[in-house]
Protein backbone atom coordinates (compact mmCIF):
# COMPACT_ATOMS: atom_id res chain seq x y z
CA UNK A 1 0.00 0.00 0.00
CA UNK A 2 1.72 3.40 -0.64
CA UNK A 3 0.67 5.85 2.11
CA UNK A 4 1.28 8.78 -0.29
CA UNK A 5 -1.20 7.80 -2.28
CA UNK A 6 -4.12 7.18 0.42
CA UNK A 7 -2.57 10.71 2.42
CA UNK A 8 -3.50 12.72 -1.13
CA UNK A 9 -7.03 11.11 -1.56
CA UNK A 10 -7.69 12.01 1.91
CA UNK A 11 -6.31 15.63 2.06
CA UNK A 12 -8.47 15.72 -1.63
CA UNK A 13 -11.93 14.25 -0.37
CA UNK A 14 -11.26 16.86 2.58
CA UNK A 15 -12.22 19.71 0.10
CA UNK A 16 -15.45 20.54 -0.44
CA UNK A 17 -15.38 20.93 -3.99
CA UNK A 18 -19.33 20.70 -4.62
CA UNK A 19 -19.44 22.49 -8.07
CA UNK A 20 -21.39 25.32 -6.20
CA UNK A 21 -18.29 25.94 -4.12
CA UNK A 22 -14.84 27.07 -5.31
CA UNK A 23 -12.35 24.67 -5.52
CA UNK A 24 -9.15 27.05 -5.89
CA UNK A 25 -7.30 25.76 -2.50
CA UNK A 26 -7.79 22.20 -3.45
CA UNK A 27 -6.39 23.12 -7.00
CA UNK A 28 -3.67 25.15 -5.19
CA UNK A 29 -2.60 21.80 -3.07
CA UNK A 30 -2.74 19.78 -6.52
CA UNK A 31 -0.16 22.62 -7.91
CA UNK A 32 1.89 22.64 -5.02
CA UNK A 33 2.37 18.46 -5.17
CA UNK A 34 3.30 18.84 -9.23
CA UNK A 35 5.33 21.38 -8.59
CA UNK A 36 7.09 19.85 -5.86
CA UNK A 37 7.47 16.88 -8.32
CA UNK A 38 9.38 18.73 -11.04
CA UNK A 39 6.31 19.49 -13.30
CA UNK A 40 5.74 22.83 -14.62
CA UNK A 41 2.38 24.44 -13.36
CA UNK A 42 0.06 26.62 -14.65
CA UNK A 43 -3.66 27.93 -12.75
CA UNK A 44 -6.39 29.13 -15.28
CA UNK A 45 -8.18 31.34 -12.86
CA UNK A 46 -12.08 31.75 -13.89
CA UNK A 47 -15.09 33.29 -12.34
CA UNK A 48 -18.08 30.66 -13.34
CA UNK A 49 -21.76 31.79 -11.87
CA UNK A 50 -19.51 34.26 -9.98
CA UNK A 51 -17.56 32.22 -7.81
CA UNK A 52 -13.68 31.78 -8.18
CA UNK A 53 -12.77 28.17 -9.82
CA UNK A 54 -9.33 27.00 -11.51
CA UNK A 55 -7.96 24.68 -13.95
CA UNK A 56 -5.10 23.20 -13.30
CA UNK A 57 -2.03 22.23 -16.23
CA UNK A 58 1.05 20.82 -15.15
CA UNK A 59 3.41 19.51 -17.90
CA UNK A 60 6.89 17.80 -18.30
CA UNK A 61 8.64 16.14 -21.13
CA UNK A 62 10.42 17.27 -23.86
CA UNK A 63 9.24 19.37 -26.44
CA UNK A 64 8.33 17.02 -29.21
CA UNK A 65 5.02 16.59 -31.06
CA UNK A 66 3.43 13.69 -29.90
CA UNK A 67 3.07 12.42 -26.12
CA UNK A 68 -0.42 12.57 -24.08
CA UNK A 69 -2.78 14.48 -21.71
CA UNK A 70 -4.07 13.24 -19.16
CA UNK A 71 -7.04 14.63 -17.13
CA UNK A 72 -9.96 14.52 -14.46
CA UNK A 73 -11.84 16.92 -12.70
CA UNK A 74 -11.76 18.04 -8.86
CA UNK A 75 -15.84 18.97 -8.67
CA UNK A 76 -18.44 17.00 -7.55
CA UNK A 77 -22.18 16.45 -6.78
CA UNK A 78 -23.59 17.41 -3.94
CA UNK A 79 -23.65 15.22 -0.64
CA UNK A 80 -25.96 17.59 1.63
CA UNK A 81 -29.45 16.56 2.01
CA UNK A 82 -28.83 13.49 -0.39
CA UNK A 83 -30.41 10.33 1.55
CA UNK A 84 -28.61 7.20 2.54
CA UNK A 85 -25.38 8.59 3.72
CA UNK A 86 -23.94 6.96 7.09
CA UNK A 87 -20.68 8.69 6.58
CA UNK A 88 -19.60 11.87 6.77
CA UNK A 89 -18.88 12.53 2.99
CA UNK A 90 -15.71 14.94 3.22
CA UNK A 91 -13.96 12.22 5.35
CA UNK A 92 -12.01 9.74 3.62
CA UNK A 93 -12.87 5.79 5.50
CA UNK A 94 -11.96 3.07 4.74
CA UNK A 95 -12.77 -0.82 5.36
CA UNK A 96 -11.05 -4.07 3.68
CA UNK A 97 -12.26 -3.41 0.59
CA UNK A 98 -13.50 -0.11 0.00
CA UNK A 99 -12.52 3.33 0.35
CA UNK A 100 -15.49 5.84 0.98
CA UNK A 101 -15.55 9.29 0.66
CA UNK A 102 -17.36 12.50 -2.14
CA UNK A 103 -15.54 11.93 -4.63
CA UNK A 104 -13.65 8.47 -4.04
CA UNK A 105 -14.97 7.19 -7.37
CA UNK A 106 -15.98 10.35 -9.46
CA UNK A 107 -12.96 11.49 -9.23
CA UNK A 108 -11.11 12.04 -6.92
CA UNK A 109 -9.56 8.69 -6.96
CA UNK A 110 -7.96 9.08 -10.21
CA UNK A 111 -6.78 12.46 -9.59
CA UNK A 112 -4.95 11.03 -6.68
CA UNK A 113 -3.71 8.28 -8.34
CA UNK A 114 -2.35 11.40 -11.53
CA UNK A 115 -0.47 13.62 -8.24
CA UNK A 116 1.55 9.88 -7.09
CA UNK A 117 2.21 8.87 -10.73
CA UNK A 118 3.96 12.33 -11.30
CA UNK A 119 5.81 12.03 -7.67
CA UNK A 120 7.12 8.79 -8.74
CA UNK A 121 8.09 9.35 -12.37
CA UNK A 122 11.69 9.68 -13.63
CA UNK A 123 11.14 12.51 -15.99
CA UNK A 124 14.48 12.57 -17.47
CA UNK A 125 12.89 9.63 -19.81
CA UNK A 126 10.47 11.60 -20.85
CA UNK A 127 11.34 11.56 -24.49
CA UNK A 128 7.54 13.50 -25.48
CA UNK A 129 5.18 15.77 -23.31
CA UNK A 130 3.10 14.62 -20.60
CA UNK A 131 0.28 16.91 -19.39
CA UNK A 132 -1.57 16.46 -16.59
CA UNK A 133 -4.69 18.93 -16.40
CA UNK A 134 -7.72 18.81 -13.82
CA UNK A 135 -10.90 20.79 -14.00
CA UNK A 136 -13.30 22.81 -12.62
CA UNK A 137 -17.00 22.85 -12.88
CA UNK A 138 -17.28 19.78 -15.10
CA UNK A 139 -20.49 18.06 -12.75
CA UNK A 140 -22.41 21.45 -14.22
CA UNK A 141 -21.44 21.52 -17.77
CA UNK A 142 -17.79 20.56 -18.30
CA UNK A 143 -17.59 24.64 -17.97
CA UNK A 144 -13.74 24.05 -16.81
CA UNK A 145 -12.87 21.98 -20.12
CA UNK A 146 -14.45 24.11 -22.06
CA UNK A 147 -12.45 26.73 -21.24
CA UNK A 148 -9.20 25.15 -20.65
CA UNK A 149 -9.02 22.64 -23.95
CA UNK A 150 -8.97 25.81 -26.33
CA UNK A 151 -6.42 27.80 -24.15
CA UNK A 152 -3.73 24.49 -24.14
CA UNK A 153 -1.61 25.71 -26.73
CA UNK A 154 -0.91 29.25 -25.24
CA UNK A 155 -0.79 27.60 -21.62
CA UNK A 156 2.06 25.15 -23.05
CA UNK A 157 4.24 27.37 -24.70
CA UNK A 158 6.79 25.62 -26.52
CA UNK A 159 5.61 22.72 -25.95
CA UNK A 160 3.07 20.45 -28.78
CA UNK A 161 -0.36 20.56 -27.49
CA UNK A 162 -0.36 16.60 -27.45
CA UNK A 163 -3.31 15.61 -29.76
CA UNK A 164 -4.29 12.57 -27.17
CA UNK A 165 -6.05 12.33 -23.96
CA UNK A 166 -7.21 9.96 -21.36
CA UNK A 167 -10.02 11.32 -18.82
CA UNK A 168 -10.03 8.86 -15.51
CA UNK A 169 -13.92 8.70 -15.37
CA UNK A 170 -15.29 6.01 -12.99
CA UNK A 171 -15.42 2.52 -15.84
CA UNK A 172 -13.86 -0.39 -13.43
CA UNK A 173 -10.88 0.20 -15.83
CA UNK A 174 -13.04 0.00 -19.19
CA UNK A 175 -11.77 1.52 -21.81
CA UNK A 176 -14.24 3.94 -23.60
CA UNK A 177 -14.15 5.87 -26.52
CA UNK A 178 -17.48 7.91 -27.09
CA UNK A 179 -20.08 9.40 -25.38
CA UNK A 180 -23.59 11.13 -26.80
CA UNK A 181 -23.88 14.64 -26.99
CA UNK A 182 -26.11 16.61 -23.68
CA UNK A 183 -28.40 19.30 -24.08
CA UNK A 184 -30.58 21.33 -21.57
CA UNK A 185 -33.08 23.47 -21.35
CA UNK A 186 -35.80 24.93 -19.25
CA UNK A 187 -39.89 25.04 -20.70
CA UNK A 188 -42.17 27.67 -18.59
CA UNK A 189 -45.30 27.72 -18.57
CA UNK A 190 -46.93 31.38 -17.35
CA UNK A 191 -50.75 30.76 -16.76
CA UNK A 192 -53.17 33.54 -14.78
CA UNK A 193 -53.78 33.28 -11.35
CA UNK A 194 -56.39 33.62 -8.72
CA UNK A 195 -58.72 31.64 -6.37
CA UNK A 196 -59.42 27.87 -6.83
CA UNK A 197 -62.83 28.22 -6.05
CA UNK A 198 -62.61 30.17 -10.19
CA UNK A 199 -60.81 28.60 -11.78
CA UNK A 200 -62.46 30.21 -15.07
CA UNK A 201 -61.17 33.58 -13.83
CA UNK A 202 -57.90 32.25 -14.67
CA UNK A 203 -55.38 29.74 -16.38
CA UNK A 204 -53.86 26.85 -14.74
CA UNK A 205 -49.65 26.56 -15.40
CA UNK A 206 -49.42 23.03 -13.35
CA UNK A 207 -52.61 22.06 -16.18
CA UNK A 208 -50.97 22.94 -19.07
CA UNK A 209 -47.27 21.72 -18.02
CA UNK A 210 -49.22 18.77 -18.01
CA UNK A 211 -49.73 18.90 -22.06
CA UNK A 212 -46.19 19.74 -22.39
CA UNK A 213 -44.59 16.63 -20.44
CA UNK A 214 -47.15 14.75 -22.45
CA UNK A 215 -45.90 16.04 -25.97
CA UNK A 216 -42.15 15.90 -24.85
CA UNK A 217 -42.87 12.28 -23.66
CA UNK A 218 -44.56 11.10 -26.75
CA UNK A 219 -41.18 12.52 -28.34
CA UNK A 220 -39.52 10.44 -26.16
CA UNK A 221 -40.92 7.63 -27.02
CA UNK A 222 -40.69 7.98 -30.31
CA UNK A 223 -36.71 8.11 -30.07
CA UNK A 224 -36.77 5.17 -28.12
CA UNK A 225 -38.11 3.19 -30.98
CA UNK A 226 -35.50 4.95 -33.33
CA UNK A 227 -32.74 2.46 -33.37
CA UNK A 228 -29.62 3.53 -34.74
CA UNK A 229 -27.98 0.31 -35.98
CA UNK A 230 -24.05 2.38 -36.17
CA UNK A 231 -24.04 2.64 -32.54
CA UNK A 232 -25.61 -0.97 -31.10
CA UNK A 233 -22.29 -1.84 -30.49
CA UNK A 234 -21.25 1.26 -28.74
CA UNK A 235 -24.28 2.23 -26.57
CA UNK A 236 -26.07 -1.55 -26.25
CA UNK A 237 -28.60 -0.18 -23.90
CA UNK A 238 -29.76 2.83 -25.95
CA UNK A 239 -28.66 3.39 -29.56
CA UNK A 240 -31.07 5.93 -29.60
CA UNK A 241 -31.26 9.77 -28.13
CA UNK A 242 -32.68 9.30 -24.91
CA UNK A 243 -34.65 12.15 -22.69
CA UNK A 244 -35.42 13.12 -19.43
CA UNK A 245 -37.62 15.30 -17.10
CA UNK A 246 -35.18 16.46 -14.41
CA UNK A 247 -36.85 19.10 -11.72
CA UNK A 248 -40.23 20.54 -12.36
CA UNK A 249 -41.75 23.36 -9.65
CA UNK A 250 -45.35 24.94 -9.63
CA UNK A 251 -47.56 27.12 -8.02
CA UNK A 252 -47.98 28.28 -4.11
CA UNK A 253 -50.66 26.62 -2.33
CA UNK A 254 -53.55 24.33 -3.28
CA UNK A 255 -55.84 27.50 -3.26
CA UNK A 256 -54.36 29.36 -5.50
CA UNK A 257 -54.42 28.35 -9.34
CA UNK A 258 -50.55 27.84 -10.28
CA UNK A 259 -49.06 31.17 -12.28
CA UNK A 260 -46.71 29.41 -13.48
CA UNK A 261 -44.97 26.24 -13.53
CA UNK A 262 -41.28 25.49 -14.47
CA UNK A 263 -39.84 22.54 -15.80
CA UNK A 264 -35.92 21.29 -16.46
CA UNK A 265 -35.53 18.91 -19.70
CA UNK A 266 -32.19 17.31 -20.59
CA UNK A 267 -31.29 14.93 -23.88
CA UNK A 268 -28.40 13.16 -25.16
CA UNK A 269 -28.10 12.61 -28.60
CA UNK A 270 -25.76 10.14 -30.51
CA UNK A 271 -22.66 11.12 -31.82
CA UNK A 272 -23.06 12.36 -35.39
CA UNK A 273 -26.31 14.29 -34.76
CA UNK A 274 -26.92 17.59 -35.12
CA UNK A 275 -27.16 17.89 -31.01
CA UNK A 276 -30.13 20.94 -31.17
CA UNK A 277 -32.11 18.92 -33.88
CA UNK A 278 -34.27 17.45 -30.86
CA UNK A 279 -34.52 20.80 -29.49
CA UNK A 280 -35.97 22.12 -32.01
CA UNK A 281 -38.91 19.92 -32.17
CA UNK A 282 -39.65 20.39 -28.98
CA UNK A 283 -40.18 24.21 -29.90
CA UNK A 284 -42.46 23.55 -32.52
CA UNK A 285 -44.03 21.11 -30.84
CA UNK A 286 -44.48 23.94 -27.48
CA UNK A 287 -45.94 26.02 -30.81
CA UNK A 288 -49.00 22.83 -31.31
CA UNK A 289 -49.76 22.87 -27.63
CA UNK A 290 -53.52 24.26 -26.74
CA UNK A 291 -52.47 26.48 -24.22
CA UNK A 292 -55.79 27.14 -22.78
CA UNK A 293 -55.98 24.71 -19.04
CA UNK A 294 -59.39 22.24 -18.51
CA UNK A 295 -61.34 24.58 -16.48
CA UNK A 296 -61.44 27.23 -18.81
CA UNK A 297 -61.36 28.77 -22.24
CA UNK A 298 -61.11 32.02 -21.12
CA UNK A 299 -57.65 32.77 -20.86
CA UNK A 300 -54.31 30.93 -22.49
CA UNK A 301 -51.23 30.72 -21.37
CA UNK A 302 -47.42 31.36 -22.43
CA UNK A 303 -45.30 28.29 -22.81
CA UNK A 304 -41.76 29.14 -23.57
CA UNK A 305 -38.74 26.97 -24.06
CA UNK A 306 -35.44 28.30 -22.96
CA UNK A 307 -32.10 28.77 -24.31
CA UNK A 308 -30.28 25.19 -24.58
CA UNK A 309 -27.13 24.19 -23.19
CA UNK A 310 -25.28 22.10 -25.05
CA UNK A 311 -21.98 19.69 -24.48
CA UNK A 312 -20.87 18.41 -27.62
CA UNK A 313 -20.34 14.23 -28.25
CA UNK A 314 -17.37 12.60 -28.40
CA UNK A 315 -16.15 9.87 -30.71
CA UNK A 316 -12.96 8.74 -31.25
CA UNK A 317 -11.51 6.75 -33.67
CA UNK A 318 -9.83 3.47 -33.16
CA UNK A 319 -6.43 2.27 -33.33
CA UNK A 320 -4.60 5.17 -31.68
CA UNK A 321 -1.66 5.44 -29.66
CA UNK A 322 -3.48 5.57 -26.89
CA UNK A 323 -6.09 2.88 -27.54
CA UNK A 324 -3.03 0.50 -27.98
CA UNK A 325 -1.55 1.38 -24.24
CA UNK A 326 -4.77 1.47 -22.54
CA UNK A 327 -5.12 -2.15 -23.83
CA UNK A 328 -2.35 -3.14 -22.78
CA UNK A 329 -2.21 -1.42 -19.57
CA UNK A 330 -5.62 -2.93 -18.75
CA UNK A 331 -6.10 -5.99 -20.65
CA UNK A 332 -9.24 -5.08 -21.93
CA UNK A 333 -9.65 -5.81 -26.46
CA UNK A 334 -12.39 -3.20 -27.58
CA UNK A 335 -14.28 0.25 -26.47
CA UNK A 336 -17.39 1.16 -25.80
CA UNK A 337 -19.46 4.11 -25.47
CA UNK A 338 -20.14 5.94 -21.78
CA UNK A 339 -23.54 6.56 -20.61
CA UNK A 340 -22.29 9.57 -19.30
CA UNK A 341 -21.10 13.20 -21.34
CA UNK A 342 -17.49 13.85 -20.04
CA UNK A 343 -14.72 16.98 -20.61
CA UNK A 344 -13.99 14.65 -23.47
CA UNK A 345 -16.49 16.61 -25.10
CA UNK A 346 -14.53 20.00 -25.20
CA UNK A 347 -11.32 18.26 -25.61
CA UNK A 348 -12.68 16.52 -28.94
CA UNK A 349 -13.85 20.02 -30.17
CA UNK A 350 -10.38 20.89 -29.57
CA UNK A 351 -9.10 18.63 -31.64
CA UNK A 352 -7.65 15.85 -29.32
CA UNK A 353 -8.85 12.16 -29.53
CA UNK A 354 -10.38 11.82 -26.30
CA UNK A 355 -10.14 7.75 -24.23
CA UNK A 356 -11.86 7.52 -20.89
CA UNK A 357 -10.68 4.69 -18.51
CA UNK A 358 -10.62 5.09 -14.95
CA UNK A 359 -10.42 2.87 -11.53
CA UNK A 360 -13.85 4.30 -10.15
CA UNK A 361 -17.09 2.34 -10.42
CA UNK A 362 -19.77 4.53 -12.11
CA UNK A 363 -22.30 2.48 -10.14
CA UNK A 364 -20.98 4.31 -7.58
CA UNK A 365 -21.02 8.06 -9.24
CA UNK A 366 -23.24 10.51 -7.24
CA UNK A 367 -24.18 7.41 -4.87
CA UNK A 368 -24.79 8.07 -1.14
CA UNK A 369 -21.74 6.64 0.60
CA UNK A 370 -20.03 6.62 -2.77
CA UNK A 371 -16.69 4.57 -2.53
CA UNK A 372 -13.98 3.14 -4.61
CA UNK A 373 -12.48 -0.50 -4.24
CA UNK A 374 -9.39 -0.43 -2.52
CA UNK A 375 -7.59 -3.00 -4.80
CA UNK A 376 -8.52 -0.82 -8.26
CA UNK A 377 -7.32 2.19 -6.42
CA UNK A 378 -3.88 0.87 -5.53
CA UNK A 379 -3.80 -0.42 -8.87
CA UNK A 380 -4.32 2.42 -11.22
CA UNK A 381 -0.56 4.65 -10.03
CA UNK A 382 1.19 1.70 -11.60
CA UNK A 383 -1.13 1.08 -14.70
CA UNK A 384 -0.56 5.13 -15.20
CA UNK A 385 3.05 4.74 -15.58
CA UNK A 386 2.83 1.86 -17.49
CA UNK A 387 0.67 4.08 -19.78
CA UNK A 388 3.15 7.16 -19.71
CA UNK A 389 5.75 4.75 -20.36
CA UNK A 390 4.43 3.81 -23.91
CA UNK A 391 3.29 7.15 -25.07
CA UNK A 392 5.97 9.41 -23.64
CA UNK A 393 9.16 7.43 -22.71
CA UNK A 394 9.34 4.89 -25.39
CA UNK A 395 11.26 4.87 -28.70
CA UNK A 396 8.53 6.37 -31.23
Amino acid sequence: MDKGQYEILERLIAFDTVSVNTDVPAMEYLADLMDGAGFRTALQRLQIAGVAQANLVAWAGEPRPGGVIISGHLDTVPAAGQPGWTRDPFRMEMDEERIYGRGSSDMKGFLAQCATAALALDRGRLKRPLVFVFTADEEIGMLGAQRAAPALPELLGEIPRPDLAWIGEPTSFAVLSAHKSICAFEVRVRGRGGHSGAPHMGVNAIAVMGKVIDAIGRLQAERRLARDEEFAALFPDSPHDVMNFGVIAGGLASNIIAEECSLKVTYRSLPKRDPLALYREVQTLMREIDPHDYASENHRAAIEVGRPVIAPAMLASSGSGLERALFAATGASASGGAPFATDGAWFAEAGITTLICGPGDYAQAHQPDESIPRAAFERGTGLMLDVIQRMCADAA
